[in-house]
């Protein structure tokens, strides 16, 4: 028997059972990842696990922590997005009112 393991009701320590009948560990698992991308600002495209199976109810809490902060990266990004616009639009303006350069030399020999 493992150190961690409660001898009289076959429960690990911390209450969970051995075997991960309901798939907490790999949902978990995902959810950290997700976690850690929406700190992180990582770039890199998200695809949807397979074979997780319904979510366990222990961990709503999380993924709806997890869903509000995803929004609150999002509401940044497009904050961002709308400032660097305003940038361009303003470079654009500024562009626009520069007269065409003409030349000052006309080359009559050739």
């Amino acid at each position: 028997m493992s150190p961690d393991t409660d001898s009289t009701s076959g429960a690990d320590t911390d209450g969970t059972t051995g075997a991960d009948t309901d798939g907490t560990t790999a949902w978990e698992a995902v959810l950290t990842s997700l976690e850690q991308a929406t700190v992180d600002g990582d770039p890199a495209p998200w695809h949807e696990p397979t074979g997780l199976g319904p979510m366990p109810r222990a961990l709503a809490g999380r993924a709806s922590r997890l869903l509000a902060a995803q929004r609150d990266r999002m509401a940044t990004l497009e904050g961002d997005r709308r400032q660097a616009l305003e940038h361009l639009g303003a470079l654009r303006q500024v562009d626009a009112t520069r007269a065409p350069q003409r030349s000052v030399y006309l080359d009559a020999s050739a």
